[in-house]
């Protein structure tokens, strides 16, 4: 197995043990509070409705797998930092991310919209504490919108890409990106379709991390409007 392959090996590797993990601990969470008459959105309610264990799970999961992403980019003498942005063309990456914020958020409305089939028997979440929105931001805005971009974008591009071609592999990996977030009903698949645009637009991850990372925080900030 040449260098290339072995590379593309190892951030598959990395991307599945952070999606099988995290898919498996929301659907332990969801269905441990599965009640009869339930439907699949009732039940898809109660991945986060321990927010804080949720929230440390994503955190710990991603932190956890960041270093052998870190490592990989290090062995083959690529800087991530370049990866992510270059002074020169900073203010034009950093329009393309908010232009992509704009479209996650009318994505956002629109999935909205699937909500409306909740039951009675749905998750009702309540005004979070200070303690359990700082770890949101922490664990949503900062740990997924930068370190999943390193791992379900930056190592689908950098090291799959030529082994299997550069948008084949980012498909892939946005699969794996839409199932970790399964509850959110293709939310996330959608959301990646529009980090792989900006990824490709500008060829620096500062552009999706702030779609990502935007998009998550206005969430958080609207689930705290709505409960409060």
């Amino acid at each position: 197995m040449d260098n290339s392959k072995t590379n593309a090996t190892r951030a598959i590797a990395i991307t599945t043990v952070l999606t099988l993990f995290v898919t498996g601990f929301e659907i332990f969470m969801a269905y441990t509070h599965y009640k009869q008459g339930m439907n699949f959105i009732d039940i898809a309610s109660y991945v986060t409705s321990n927010r804080y264990f949720y929230y440390l799970i994503l955190i710990a999961a991603n932190m956890i797998l960041l270093p052998g992403a870190v490592l990989l980019f290090r062995e083959n003498g690529i800087s991530l930092k370049d990866e992510i942005f270059e002074k020169k063309t900073l203010g034009k990456d950093i329009l393309t991310g908010i232009i992509a914020l704009a479209l996650s958020g009318i994505a956002a409305l629109l999935q909205t919209l699937v909500y409306k089939g909740q039951t009675d028997l749905a998750f009702k979440a309540g005004s979070p504490s200070i303690g359990i929105t700082v770890m949101g931001v922490i664990a949503l805005t900062l740990v997924s919108g930068i370190v999943k971009e390193i791992l379900f974008r930056g190592l689908a591009k950098v090291f799959c890409g030529p082994v299997m071609g550069e948008m084949c592999a980012l498909i892939l990996f946005n699969v794996m990106f839409a199932m970790l977030d399964w509850y959110n009903f293709g939310f996330s698949f959608i959301l990646g379709l529009i980090c792989i645009w900006a990824y490709k637009k500008t060829g620096h991850l500062i552009a999706p991390m702030i779609a990502h990372g935007g998009i998550n925080f206005i969430a958080l900030v609207y689930s705290i409007v709505v409960t409060g």
